[in-house]
């Protein structure tokens, strides 16, 4: 029996998903896709998770689309021209959102770039809330080196983080940065040695899962919706969570936990 593409593991309250073929560096094909997407929908409908740490096996995160799918791409478009344009575009858009499944988690997702995340790895990497990097990493959308325009929301996901200006440079250009300078322009949240990557993500993990899930799950629903958001429309956002954090249970096991000076027991209830 083959080896499973995504690999799940749960420690308490998160879970780490491992893309899982380490030979092809975790290329990124349809049968991954697929597997990834299916996992998401699992973890996606369970209320009791409070964090997910996305990582690879082997010395990648994901080396990116697989390339026999983009040389069948290719020939297809040499094929049939403009002509056949719609289906690819169909096809691709219907690729990205197995991948791009992620977006749909309710609780925070950490990406461990634990080796090279390239083109569309990292595109899913960017689409996670938080990264944590090998600081010698190879990180790189390097679609233009490759004749594509980028893909996997990358044109979207990339400025937010890092402004419009190294955005453009990055993409332009297809150039590769390590892990460490990653972190120094915010693509990262942190670089860190390769061997601590996955433990500095699962602690990370397990912070997140320490405090309110109810109030966390907002806070991503919030951060979420900012781009498209006025000032005054956040407000009421933030107060109408703040009215249904004030029904639950953990609210008062929070305020009495900061008034005896004690860790706080929240219970996602």
């Amino acid at each position: 029996m083959p080896e499973p593409l995504i690999v799940q593991t749960r420690d308490g309250d998160f879970v780490t998903l491992t893309f899982n073929d380490p030979t092809r560096l975790n290329a990124m094909t349809q049968a991954m896709g697929e597997a990834f997407a299916a996992a998401i929908a699992e973890l996606a409908a369970d209320a009791s998770l409070r964090a997910v740490v996305l990582t690879g096996a082997g010395r990648a995160f994901s080396a990116g689309g697989d390339l026999t799918m983009i040389e069948s791409r290719a020939a297809q478009g040499a094929e049939n021209g403009p002509r056949g344009r719609g289906q690819i575009r169909d096809g691709m858009r219907a690729f990205y959102q197995l991948f791009l499944s992620v977006r749909d988690l309710p609780c925070p997702v950490i990406a461990a770039i634990n080796g090279a995340a390239i083109g569309a790895g990292l595109c899913v990497a960017l689409a996670c809330d938080v990264r944590i990097a090998s600081s010698e990493a190879k990180l790189g959308l390097n679609f233009t080196q490759l004749g594509l325009h980028p893909g996997m929301g990358a044109t979207w996901t990339l400025p937010r983080l890092v402004g419009p200006a190294r955005a453009a440079e990055i993409l332009f250009s297809s150039r590769t940065l390590t892990g460490k300078e990653a972190a120094a322009i915010g693509l990262v949240s942190r670089a860190v040695a390769a061997a601590e990557v996955l433990p500095a993500a699962r602690a990370l993990a397990a912070e997140f899962a320490a405090v309110a899930p109810l109030a966390v799950r907002g806070v991503k629903r919030a951060l979420r919706r900012t781009d498209a958001a006025s000032l005054e429309d956040q407000l009421s956002f933030e107060a109408q969570e703040q009215a249904a954090c004030f029904e639950s249970r953990d609210v008062h096991e929070g305020l009495a936990a900061a008034r005896e000076r004690r860790a706080a027991k929240f219970e996602g209830t």
